[in-house]
């Protein structure tokens, strides 16, 4: 049952929890169609207008914890709407407000093109059939009396991916041709009508059929969860909830850094600008919005694939599972690179599986460093930079390497078009969706700022063991890293 405090977060997580919950309980497929009535048992809402919409929006998020679309129809793309909860939103843009003087100028009515706006008893009055939602008429009117009203999700997306459906309904409609998969929308919609799809009941009906399910965890999770939960600590959780085991991605990273690194040294050899794959909204970025440029992404695989690589080298059976604070790695799983994570999972869906088992993260101290500190710093804006350029130095190269570090899609858009035009003036381009990197992505458990404090103190801890030896000591250094 949800309590009536729930907010956005508290609704997906119940859900996500519910799911979670049958699901090792091996009751899903039975008691699906009963968990709406058990969340919302009414007669009052606790968090919408009505019993029946909160029900069904009970409903479409069980099936995005299912890693289903929320409706009938499915274009594959890993975020979605809920349309249940869409249908609250605001239909017209632009709106007149009381502030309205119905002057005698009309400067509204004048600037509109479309014949949109016509004058009421007490004001005027946008027909919305009609705007074109130029804005041309809260520019001109003197009073500042016609509000923009844009969506929050729309004003999110960096990309202009979502707009509104042109059949009247008023839903939003997202762009699998522009959506980059950033997941900046997510928690942009006051009505929390955009998720992600969700595959925790397909890892938990893996680990129920006995197979060796592995948990990496991304370099952004140090200082997530204060600077006393290690990578032991996540271990000793997953190994309770049905993990086989967990690896640190700072591993992957290490890898990604080094072969990007022979990479960047053949690329300035030959004369050529080349930008970072790891981040794979930045990836889609270019792809879908700069494809002239797809021949300058490097062609190493991310440290996510990476690890997975590694694993499923070491265990033929594996099934691998990504967690951290990005929806990217969801597409980018699902994209079916070569031994890359079968799965990708948030911070928020891996604590719903904690919960499901009755399992705390306990303070642990670290027996068993995987990663380099300069792996583990790929989750900060500039961290990538930073590791490729050590890796070229334990290469032998002590040559002078101009980067340009990009971190916010913004960012990342200036820079790429400067590349596009041939006026990019450094040697390389470091891009990270997410300002100030992974650190910051969308679904982090905390406030970047409060995490930075303790993610300081709980790599100040780290070994001090170069790239280099890391790999070899862990046995990753002959790893396939090109990308299919």
């Amino acid at each position: 049952m949800i309590t009536n405090d729930a907010t956005l977060l508290k609704v997906k997580h119940e859900v996500l929890y519910e799911v979670a919950k049958l699901a090792y309980d091996g009751k899903l497929d039975d008691e699906r169609d009963n968990l709406p009535y058990k969340m919302v048992p009414g007669p009052q809402p606790f968090f919408r207008c009505c019993i029946y919409r909160e029900r069904e929006v009970i409903r479409q998020r069980i099936r995005l914890a299912e890693g289903k679309a929320p409706g009938t129809e499915d274009d594959g793309n890993v975020v979605q709407i809920i349309n249940s909860a869409c249908e609250g939103c605001p239909i017209s843009r632009y709106v007149v407000t009381d502030n309205c003087q119905k002057c005698m100028g009309r400067a509204c009515q004048q600037a509109c093109r479309f014949g949109a706006i016509s004058m009421g008893r007490d004001k005027s009055y946008i027909d919305p059939s009609k705007c074109k939602e130029c804005g041309q008429c809260a520019k001109a009117c003197p009073y500042n009396a016609i509000a923009d009203l844009m969506r929050p999700c729309i004003k999110s997306c960096p990309v202009g991916a979502i707009s509104v459906a042109e059949n009247g309904t008023g839903i939003a409609v997202i762009d699998k041709d522009k959506c980059i998969d950033c997941g900046s929308c997510i928690h942009k919609c006051p009505f929390g009508a955009i998720g992600s799809k969700s595959y925790i009941v397909d890892i938990i009906n893996d680990m129920r059929a006995g197979k060796k399910v592995f948990a990496m965890f991304a370099p952004a999770t140090y200082g997530q969860f204060g600077a006393d939960i290690t990578m032991a600590s996540w271990r000793t959780a997953m190994k309770k909830i049905g993990f086989y085991d967990a690896v640190d991605v700072g591993l992957g990273a290490d890898m990604t850094a080094m072969a990007e690194a022979k990479e960047w040294l053949e690329a300035k050899a030959e004369g050529k600008k080349k930008t970072t794959s790891c981040c794979p909204a930045f990836k889609l970025l270019v792809e879908k919005h700069f494809p002239e440029l797809a021949d300058r992404v490097s062609e190493t695989v991310s440290p996510m694939c990476a690890v997975s690589r590694y694993i499923k080298e070491n265990y033929e059976d594996a099934v691998t599972v990504f967690i951290g604070p990005c929806i990217g790695k969801k597409a980018e799983s699902a994209a079916g690179e070569k031994e890359s994570a079968d799965y990708a999972l948030t911070y928020g869906e891996i604590r719903a599986m904690l919960r499901a088992k009755d399992v705390k993260l306990e303070p642990e101290a670290e027996d068993n460093d995987q990663s380099t500190l300069f792996g583990k710093k790929f989750a900060n804006a500039g961290g990538v930079t930073a590791a490729v350029i050590e890796s070229m130095k334990e290469l032998g190269c002590d040559d002078e390497v101009k980067v340009c570090k990009c971190d916010g899609i913004d960012a990342c858009k200036k820079a790429l078009t400067l590349m596009k035009f041939n006026r990019f003036q450094d040697d390389f381009m470091e891009g990270m969706a997410c300002e100030g990197g992974c650190v910051g992505g969308p679904s982090r458990h905390r406030d970047p700022n409060m995490a930075m404090r303790d993610r300081k103190t709980a790599l100040d801890n780290s070994t001090d063991i170069n790239i280099t030896e890391n790999l070899e000591k862990q046995g990753a250094d002959k790893i396939d890293m090109v990308r299919d």
